[in-house]
């Protein structure tokens, strides 16, 4: 099991610096950050870009692994989020993670774009995945769609960056199985730890059925679980944290992701219990 954590933007680099080389030196595998113009969680909080921040975090960190979680069609247009991709690549030495999403409507919405409904946001971000996979792939792509157009784009670099699809019910979770190179999730809404488990459980069915009708190689394929959209932090103690990376392991996901405390919600508790998992349970769940 991989493990990850999610350091929000929402303080200076001066405070937010030694979070990104500390998660390093506990040992989590990889670190990520929102990408988001604002965020929902904290709409009146200061809040900073994420690629800036990435590469920022690139340069004082040698081995984490660094990514959003998730980057969207909501205000990136994925030609420019490929340029960033392939900018991030080649300052962190190889070491960025591009999950996607399709994210909700706030950030598109301050840019005076329309709301769109869920079919519209998914067809969206089928085009904007597909397009991404372009660029990663070939040179002098043209493209003419509903949402992106491009002519004659040039790609150069060579970037070879996982695409991490995000999903969580059963049509996006397939279309993360044909055209990822993981699949993200926060899991479904709850309002207990074990409906939240069960329905994760059904997605990661769907997953390895969708994963067998692609006849891609399930062992290979990348399965991170943002833990914190369950109805208790996972860091709300040492122990419950081994116990829900050993679930989610227990379900097949490869990773496993929770989030720097904070002081208040969202995502409130203690960097005691943090360094006390990364110093105790960290080394028991490799």
């Amino acid at each position: 099991m991989r493990l990850g954590i999610t350091i929000l933007t929402d303080l200076p680099w001066a405070e937010a610096r030694p979070r990104w080389t500390a998660a390093e030196e506990m040992g989590f595998d990889h670190a990520w950050t929102y990408d988001h113009l604002v965020w929902g969680g904290l709409p009146d909080s200061p809040w900073r870009s994420s690629t800036p921040t990435l590469a920022a975090a690139a340069a004082v960190t040698s081995a984490i692994g660094l990514g959003t979680f998730v980057a969207s069609p909501n205000f990136r247009h994925p030609y420019l989020l490929w340029r960033d991709a392939q900018a991030l690549d080649d300052v962190s030495g190889g070491r960025f993670l591009l999950g996607v999403g399709a994210g909700g409507d706030l950030d598109s919405r301050i840019l005076g774009g329309p709301d769109l409904t869920p079919r519209q946001r998914a067809d969206r971000f089928r085009e904007f995945v597909a397009v991404l996979g372009r660029l990663r792939a070939e040179d002098h792509v043209d493209q003419t769609g509903e949402w992106f157009s491009l002519r004659d784009a040039r790609t150069l670099p060579r970037a070879d960056v996982p695409l991490l699809v995000a999903g969580k019910g059963p049509r996006s979770v397939r279309y993360a199985a044909h055209h990822g190179d993981g699949w993200v999730t926060t899991g479904p809404k709850a309002d207990t730890l074990e409906d939240w488990w069960s329905g994760l459980a059904d997605s990661a069915r769907v997953l390895e059925e969708a994963l067998a009708d692609a006849d891609r190689d399930a062992a290979g394929f990348q399965r991170h679980l943002h833990l914190d959209s369950a109805p208790v932090f996972s860091l709300e103690s040492a122990d419950h944290f081994e116990e829900v990376v050993g679930r989610a392991g227990e379900l097949g996901f490869t990773d496993a992701i929770t989030h720097w405390p904070r002081p208040d919600g969202p995502y409130a508790g203690s960097e005691a219990v943090l360094e006390q998992a990364a110093r105790e349970v960290l080394p028991r769940l490799r």
